[in-house]
């Protein structure tokens, strides 16, 4: 049966428009490092070889390449972790001084060696300088807060704030100043006041 993380992973992906807890078990990535406005052209490239990775391991079976333990599914959304590069309240969105890490989640047979091969297919079909700078690695964000946010990326504050003051009625704290999110529309596709982003940070019990 195939994988439909929409399906099978609702309380990750499609959450409440509350804030709530949520435990995240560790996954793995196709990742890229980068600082900058994202409504720039070099952001748009960035997703454009991650995506090209995605489908390309998606894919092998096709190219008769099947991995041990292979399953079918559906490609992962995009993730971006959300900093900014001198301390400051992220929120104000002084876009030119981010610092982001964009990633897309693999499945949970894709191993290091494979993901290697994966990058070293793409670089002979569809090169890109940004392959060299693609890292495969894991990540286990552990206890969170989360929630759904409907519309425009510039108004995620007001559901920020909502999660602050969720935290401060759970006795949580944030671990750190950065933030996920997880592109579930595309922009290209949906109007900005029906745009669905889930917003999640880690924190720990005081």
């Amino acid at each position: 049966m195939k994988y439909e993380w929409r399906k099978a992973a609702k309380d990750l992906y499609i959450p409440k428009k509350k804030p709530e807890q949520v435990t995240i078990p560790k996954f793995s990535f196709f990742m890229l490092e980068g600082k900058g406005n994202p409504n720039d052209e070099a952001f748009s490239e960035a997703i454009g070889v991650l995506y090209s990775l995605s489908y390309t391991l998606k894919m092998l079976p096709k190219k008769g390449i099947i991995p041990e333990g292979y399953y079918e599914y559906t490609v992962f959304p995009l993730e971006g972790v959300w900093d900014m590069e001198e301390a400051g309240d992220i929120s104000t969105l002084e876009k030119d001084k981010l610092i982001f890490t964009i990633m897309i989640r693999q499945p949970d047979f894709v191993t290091e060696e494979l993901a290697k091969e994966v990058v070293e297919m793409v670089k002979k079909k569809k090169p890109h300088p940004l392959l060299d700078q693609v890292t495969f690695s894991s990540i286990d964000e552990g206890l969170c807060v989360q929630m759904l946010h409907i519309g425009s990326y510039d108004d995620e504050s007001a559901s920020f704030a909502k999660m602050d003051e969720y935290c401060e009625q759970h006795n949580l704290s944030r671990i750190s100043r950065t933030h996920r999110e997880i592109y579930i529309s595309d922009p290209r596709k949906v109007q900005r006041d029906k745009l669905k982003t889930v917003l999640r940070f880690e924190v720990e019990a005081n």
